[in-house]
């Protein structure tokens, strides 16, 4: 069972999403991203893509994060993000959970921009894929010196040609792997 591992809701135990639609990340995982994240999260803004219990995005809130903005299309995912900012202590102000595709929302113009973008769709689909091109085609989306930052099977991975973002980090942990992007300096 997933738990936040640092913060205000330290040790707190996060349901599942009911079924297998979801692969929730491992906690192995998730300390490795926030150690690499560290202090960085305080304050910072982060986008919980294909958000599935909502692990990520409420272990940002509970180190610091401003804000997080949980998106799922799933109504039993949906209705557990909520169930576990709830339980968490977080389900305030700084959580906005949306029902919605997130393909959908990042064709809109971008409403505000995060430090943060955390895409980690269902696998084998080339979902992350698609939802880097939407960032890259509208790169408001994210902060002038944020990441946008997949969590894909190492054998999904491959280069991807894209005119604002760039990789500049890859980690692998068993059989997952984070790739980190962010926006190319232009001279």
């Amino acid at each position: 069972m997933p738990r936040v591992i640092s913060g205000l809701a330290k040790g707190r135990k996060l349901y599942s999403v009911p079924g297998t639609g979801t692969r929730p990340i491992t906690d192995r995982v998730k300390e490795a991203l926030f150690n690499i994240l560290g202090a960085d999260i305080v304050g910072a803004t982060l986008l919980d893509l294909f958000a599935g219990t909502g692990s990520v995005g409420i272990e940002a809130l509970s180190r610091g994060a401003d804000f997080v903005r949980f998106v799922e299309w799933s109504r039993p995912a949906l209705a557990t993000v909520k169930k576990n900012l709830r339980h968490c202590g977080l389900d305030d102000a700084r959580a906005e959970v949306r029902f919605m595709d997130a393909f959908a929302l990042l064709q809109q113009a971008a409403d505000r921009t995060f430090d943060y973008i955390y895409i980690a769709p269902p696998q084998y689909h080339g979902l992350w894929e698609k939802a880097l091109r939407l960032i890259d085609a509208q790169p408001q989306w994210l902060a002038e010196d944020g990441w946008a930052i997949v969590q894909i099977h190492p054998n999904e991975y491959r280069d991807v040609a894209l005119e604002h973002l760039a990789p500049f980090d890859r980690r692998k942990y068993g059989s997952t792997l984070l790739v980190f992007y962010q926006l190319m300096l232009r001279s």
